[in-house]
């Protein structure tokens, strides 16, 4: 997991996690955790004096709940509004071509599979040609598209969790010093 080095109002300085936030503004110093909601750790000092210990508490909250809660995702859930079709996010179509030396055309749903960590795959899902499309075939062809597109949602999910998991480890060795272990 990321860390920067942050220097507070009174000039001391600390290597804190990506999440964690420092707020200085007027009567109000601390840290405040942004992972699954916010929470401000209050130095209770006008001096900064608290810092480290807010800081460390912060820290420990940030590492409770990465260990809990699912890895936060950029993935698109709900269509873009400049989408023009009804259809799900990660599906489009129904796209309509004709192969080389094919003398009907076919009908398909083009679908992205998101892949943590990777570039996202094109798979396609056939409706019919245009002789055997009927509504049906296509609202059965739009089912097995949505639900390849679950499996791939819930497959990004587990693998970004897996991570976020994996560096928060490495984070609590780093952060042993201030962590008290």
């Amino acid at each position: 997991m990321k860390t920067r080095d942050v220097a507070i109002f009174t000039g001391e300085r600390f290597m804190v996690p990506q999440c964690i936030q420092r707020i200085d503004h007027l009567s109000t110093h601390g840290w405040q955790l942004r992972y699954g909601g916010t929470k401000l750790y209050s130095d209770h000092s006008q001096d900064g004096s608290g810092a480290k210990k807010a800081l460390a508490l912060a820290t420990k909250e940030l590492l409770k709940r990465i260990a809990t809660l699912p890895a936060p995702s950029r993935l698109r859930r709900t269509p873009s509004r400049k989408k023009q079709s009804d259809l799900p996010s990660g599906i489009s179509g129904p796209i309509v071509r004709q192969r080389a030396g094919s003398r009907v055309r076919d009908c398909s749903f083009a679908v992205t599979l998101p892949r943590f960590g990777d570039t996202p795959l094109a798979r396609s899902v056939y409706i019919g040609t245009e002789n055997t499309y009927t509504i049906e075939r296509y609202q059965e062809a739009l089912a097995r598209a949505v639900v390849l597109r679950e499996k791939a949602e819930e497959a990004y999910q587990r693998a970004a969790t897996k991570e976020r998991r994996a560096q928060a480890k490495v984070l609590k060795l780093e952060m042993a010093g201030l962590l008290g272990k």
